[in-house]
C-alpha cells in the first residue's frame, strides 16, 4: 500500500503521530501498511518501558493511515481499539507495527496490527475498527 500522500499530510503538522515519533512506511501489498517508532522519552512509562497507551496509539494511527490511503478524500477515524500487550520493550529499542486489513467496507474498516520489537518478538496485538466519513461537497 502506497501511503506517501497520507504520510505527507500527517508529517506536515503537529499531531499525536509526530509527537510520539511515528514513521509510516509503504508496503508492496495493497492490504497492509507499516509504522516504526523508537522507544524514547516521548512514549515510555516512568519505568523506562514502552507505554501500552503509546502502543495502542501506534496501532490506531497506522490503521488510520491505511484506511485514509484506501479512501482518498475521506476522513477515517478509529471507533474501536482493543489490544493485548504480551512483552515489554525497553527505552532505546524500536518497534514496528505491521497492519493488515481484515475487512474493507464502504463505512467500516477492520485492521489487525502486530507490533514487534527490533528482534522480531511480538509486543502487542491490536484490533482497530475505523469509521470512514465521506467528505461533503459544498
Amino acid at each position: 500500500m502506497n501511503i506517501d500522500k497520507i504520510n505527507d499530510i500527517v508529517s506536515s503538522t503537529p499531531n499525536l503521530s509526530t509527537a510520539l515519533g511515528m514513521e509510516f512506511i509503504s508496503t508492496p501489498e495493497d492490504d497492509t501498511c507499516m509504522a516504526r517508532m523508537r522507544v524514547d522519552e516521548r512514549n515510555r512509562q516512568p519505568f523506562g518501558f514502552l507505554s501500552g497507551g503509546a502502543s495502542l496509539a501506534l496501532a490506531e494511527n497506522v490503521a488510520g493511515v491505511g484506511s485514509c490511503s484506501l479512501c482518498p478524500g475521506c476522513a477515517c477515524v478509529g471507533i474501536e481499539v482493543s489490544g493485548s500487550h504480551v512483552k515489554a520493550v525497553a527505552e532505546g529499542d524500536t518497534v514496528t507495527a505491521y497492519a493488515r486489513l481484515l475487512h474493507c467496507g464502504s463505512t467500516l474498516h477492520v485492521w489487525n496490527v502486530d507490533i514487534r520489537d527490533s528482534s522480531g518478538e511480538l509486543i502487542s496485538n491490536v484490533r482497530v475498527t475505523n469509521y470512514v466519513i465521506s467528505q461533503r461537497k459544498s
